[in-house]
């Protein structure tokens, strides 16, 4: 499928964005302030977007098992996120489907 144009809004589900995003990170996890950014770098539709898309970034968070918190951040402002251990393998291979983590 051909990329969307750079206004668009991404097809991708919050779990898929943020999921690429702590992916796409060396130690494979972020914080709430880099996931932001990140999707912002990657798709510029956000860039301008009033701010309410990143309450639903909050809010896929907060509320799917399959994201973790790894710890604060050196300087103590917020947590570190990360994916699930449940979750990794099929998430690494752009299998974003919500299971209930196995835990």
């Amino acid at each position: 499928p051909a990329a969307p144009a750079p206004g668009d809004k991404p097809s991708q589900s919050y779990i898929a964005l943020i999921s690429t995003a702590i992916l796409s990170s060396p130690e494979k996890k972020l914080l709430l302030s880099d996931i932001y950014q990140w999707i912002m770098d990657n798709y510029p539709y956000f860039k301008n977007k009033e701010k309410s898309w990143r309450n639903s970034v909050r809010h896929n968070l907060s509320l799917n098992e399959c994201f973790v918190k790894a710890g604060r951040s050196d300087n103590g402002k917020g947590h570190f996120w990360a994916i699930h251990p449940a979750n990794l393998e099929d998430f690494a291979k752009g299998d974003y489907h919500r299971r209930r983590a196995r835990r």
